[in-house]
């Protein structure tokens, strides 16, 4: 199937990445959210990420205006059932995922395929609350979506050859790299990825390392870009702690449980980057351990 139309449930940051690199790839993009201040805010940002690129040489002047002439926002959801493909790109909670689909299901056109970019979520559970299980698949990007080549796409247990191939040559057209994953929780990064980041915590929990130690460890010692603990500051304390949690729920082994540590940083509100304190203190101008 060709794809031309692409709605995007969402405007944080993987929605607005998701549409600025749908767009530069020539697809017209209708980017929803309930927010008109988050609509406001990814187009702002989606402004000034395609002008980094420019700026860097990678895209031209022409290139960026043609990307930002291509999205258009919304925030009626039922307004993207005429998309190809719609890629649900909201909080990674099972319930208001749940909740998008059933509400988009009687605006859809009868070609349109749904995607989640759920990064652990059963997407055959996500399926089955719509009504075309063998058009909706996940559609994995990682973060942040301009600069990361990865896509996992993975298929539930309806999924059809076809959807698969549709979106493998999306995949294709942005100059991405797709991996075929299966649906099991957490699928293939953040099921490796995931528990080396709570392991991590668990050497700070356990008084092994310093925050410090630990990620200059990792870094010097395995040659990682950035440390376990820095890395979740930057995907989200809550994000890392609601993964961990699909992965002890849907695989019942005791080496997935959250450490107690995390934990209580997510109670505490401190998730990381974007509310300016997790593993690091960002307030000064030299992010600052907190432990």
């Amino acid at each position: 199937m060709d794809v031309h139309k692409i709605g995007i449930v969402g405007a944080g940051q993987m929605g607005n990445g998701i549409a600025h690199v749908m767009a530069l790839a020539g697809y017209d993009v209708l980017l929803n959210d309930v927010s008109a201040d988050a609509l406001s805010g990814a187009l702002d940002a989606i402004d000034r990420n395609l002008s980094r690129q420019v700026g860097r040489g990678k895209i031209s002047e022409e290139a960026k205006d043609q990307a930002v002439a291509r999205i258009s926002t919304t925030q009626t959801l039922s307004e993207l059932g005429r998309s190809d493909l719609i890629i649900e790109a909201a909080t990674e909670r099972e319930t208001i995922k749940q909740a998008i689909f059933e509400d988009l299901v009687p605006h859809l056109a009868s070609h349109t395929i749904l995607t989640s970019n759920t990064s652990s979520i059963s997407i055959t559970r996500l399926a089955s609350r719509t009504d075309r299980p063998e058009r909706f698949m996940g559609f994995h990007f990682m973060n942040p979506v301009p600069v990361m080549q990865l896509v996992e796409l993975i298929r539930g247990i309806a999924t059809d050859e076809e959807t698969f191939a549709t979106c493998k040559t999306v995949v294709d057209r942005l100059g991405k790299t797709a991996a075929s994953a299966e649906d099991f929780p957490a699928f293939i990064v953040n099921r490796i990825l995931m528990p080396m980041i709570n392991e991590a915590v668990y050497t700070l929990y356990e008084g092994v390392g310093s925050v410090q130690s630990i990620d200059s460890s990792m870094k010097l010692g395995a040659n990682h870009p950035m440390g376990p603990l820095e890395l979740a500051d930057f995907i989200g304390l809550d994000t890392c702690l609601a993964i961990m949690n699909v992965l002890h729920d849907g695989l019942a082994d005791t080496k997935y449980r959250p450490c107690p540590l995390l934990t209580k940083y997510v109670e505490a509100g401190w998730l990381g980057r974007k509310t300016q304190r997790g593993f690091y203190d960002y307030r000064g101008e030299v992010p600052v351990p907190t432990r």
